[in-house]
Parts: C-alpha cells; structure tokens; sequence
C-alpha cells in the first residue's frame, strides 16, 4: 500500500482524533508524534515514498 504525504497527513489526524476520543489522557503524546511525523515528512518528503 503506498500513501502520499497528502493522503497520509488526514489518515494520521482521524487516527489520532479517534484516540484521544476513546483515552483523552493520551492527547499529549498523541500530539507530540503527530508533529514529529509531519515534522519528519515535511523535511524529508522521500520517506513517505
């Protein structure tokens, strides 16, 4: 399966939203890796393919 930076940015938010919904405690780490991942893929656009 191979998903685009543009595909993969919305896939990562509904995930992240779904999980802070069910266990709102997470919401600080859930936001931490999501900017690191589109930190990670705006500089280095050849990871997410």
């Amino acid at each position: 399966m191979h998903l685009s930076q543009p595909a993969l940015t919305p896939l990562i938010s509904l995930i992240a939203g779904v999980l802070i919904l069910i266990m709102p405690r997470l919401l600080n780490y859930i936001v931490a890796l999501y900017l690191i991942i589109v930190g990670l893929l705006g500089l280095f656009p050849h990871l997410a393919g």
